[in-house]
């Protein structure tokens, strides 16, 4: 594994394949990127999952066979550990069955390394921004379209109201925690809910605990 030092204002990327000819191509390809940032490349599941518990990346690329862990295995591991990281599957497989997988496991993009370069980092820069990127009517039979991601239309501070929704806190309380007045606080959620197309707390809660670690 070859690690770079992290950059706080870059989108910060890790690469898994088992194949180092294209790890080497896709370090290439976003190295000239300025808004993009690898700070490692891993050959194996095993040591893609120590490389994102411990560099807390903001975007993984991986490919779906490599050896010790297949990357849907890792993503299924991401998940349940809810590491706040984005995935994107870049693989040679393309077919219906890997593509639904992937996005029952929630991933957060999908592509082919036949797609043209910019292709790929187009889908890089649009999830990292929150979008989810499938290929378009790859989800047929009972799968449903991928959607983009709700809390996206949320401002900053929108989204420190919803969390503390999320939490449990009734209004008194989260007009005591951010120091506001309650009605304050029924005027950010009346906005929040109408925003996410929701009409109570519950409904808003659940979006953003299905959601928040795609942000």
């Amino acid at each position: 594994m070859s690690a770079e030092s992290p950059s706080d204002k870059r989108i910060r990327v890790i690469l898994a394949d088992d194949h180092e000819l294209v790890l080497e191509g896709l370090r290439g390809l976003l190295q000239n990127e300025p808004d993009l940032h690898v700070v490692a490349t891993v050959t194996n599941g095993e040591r893609l999952m120590e490389a994102v518990r411990r560099l807390q990346p903001d975007l993984v690329v991986m490919d779906l066979q490599m050896p010790y862990m297949s990357g849907l295995t890792c993503l299924e591991e991401i998940r349940r550990e809810q590491l706040p990281v984005k995935v994107l599957i870049l693989t040679a497989f393309g077919d219906g069955e890997a593509i639904q997988l992937a996005w029952e496991r929630e991933a957060d993009g999908f592509a082919l390394k036949t797609d043209p370069p910019r292709q790929t980092v187009a889908a890089i820069r649009n999830i990292a921004h929150g979008h989810v990127v499938f290929p378009r009517g790859a989800l047929r039979g009972g799968g449903r379209e991928p959607q983009p991601n709700p809390l996206t239309t949320l401002s900053e501070r929108e989204s420190e109201f919803l969390a503390l929704v999320a939490e449990g806190l009734t209004n008194a309380q989260i007009a005591d925690r951010l120091s506001v007045t309650e009605h304050t606080v029924k005027f950010h959620l009346q906005n929040i809910f109408q925003k996410l197309g929701v009409t109570n707390r519950t409904e808003a809660a659940r979006l953003y605990h299905q959601y928040r670690y795609k942000l």
